[in-house]
């Protein structure tokens, strides 16, 4: 058995299919899920990555950067509803990289903001970030 798995944001669907393993970061903590996991509902990290572990030996883990949003689980469908995601195989890294520059430097020193905490998602997503 594997899970159905839809991570949408309010345009439309990001990526959408079967999954082995679904691992995401909400407040309560990260929690990974597999088939027959017991009903979860869980807000997302803003700034996370959402990690797809896709059906099949050998394909590719999907990895997407969340600017928050839901997450839930319930008879082996999960659902990851962001307010703005994007794949980490679809991030621009010397674009997301002088964005996060540019956000880094309009935000002060010490200072986090949502567009922040995103690029650098974007960049982990992309494999290009800490």
């Amino acid at each position: 058995m594997t899970l159905r798995v839809e991570l949408v944001v309010p345009d439309g669907e990001i990526w959408g299919g079967r999954a082995d393993l679904v691992i995401a970061k909400t407040l309560d903590g990260d929690i990974g899920v597999m088939s027959g996991h017991a009903p979860v509902i869980g807000i997302l990290v803003e700034g996370s990555v959402v990690r797809i572990r896709p059906e099949g030996d050998g394909a590719a883990e999907v990895s997407a950067a969340v600017g928050g949003g839901f997450f839930s689980i319930a008879n082996d469908r999960v659902s990851i509803l962001a307010r703005q995601a994007q794949l980490g195989s679809e991030v621009d890294t010397a674009a997301a990289q002088a964005a996060l520059d540019t956000a880094q430097e309009a935000a002060g020193p010490g200072q986090d903001s949502a567009d922040v905490r995103y690029l650098q998602a974007q960049l982990r997503a992309a494999g290009s970030g800490s």
